[in-house]
């Protein structure tokens, strides 16, 4: 999440110097635990390790730079790169990105 939210810093201040005035980014994540972590200001001993990344980010959301959203997991459409998925959820995901089957012969 904090790559994603340097990355969204980045393009604000990439498209600010062509006027471009970006006031608020939306982050959409499937992982609620991520989330609670970057919107808690409690850590504990086990998540000592990515304290410096969740300040990061709830930095930008304590600004108002960042807005958090949470999206079901089987709606996730960055799935289909990272995830062995089974045959229904990515010929959902297939057919929302609008690829089409080169090798099948035209009916």
């Amino acid at each position: 999440m904090a790559v994603a939210t340097c990355e969204l810093v980045w393009i604000a201040f990439i498209l600010s110097s062509f006027q471009i005035l970006v006031h608020i980014a939306s982050l959409y994540c499937d992982n609620q635990s991520a989330m609670h972590l970057a919107m808690n200001q409690v850590f504990h001993e086990r998540t000592k390790h990515i304290e410096v990344d969740s300040h990061f980010v709830r930095d930008k959301i304590h600004d108002g730079f960042l807005t958090l959203f949470h999206v079901r997991s089987n709606n996730q459409l960055a799935d289909i790169f990272k995830k062995t998925l089974h045959s229904p959820n990515f010929n959902f995901f297939v057919i929302k990105m609008g690829l089409l089957n080169i090798h099948k012969s035209p009916s």
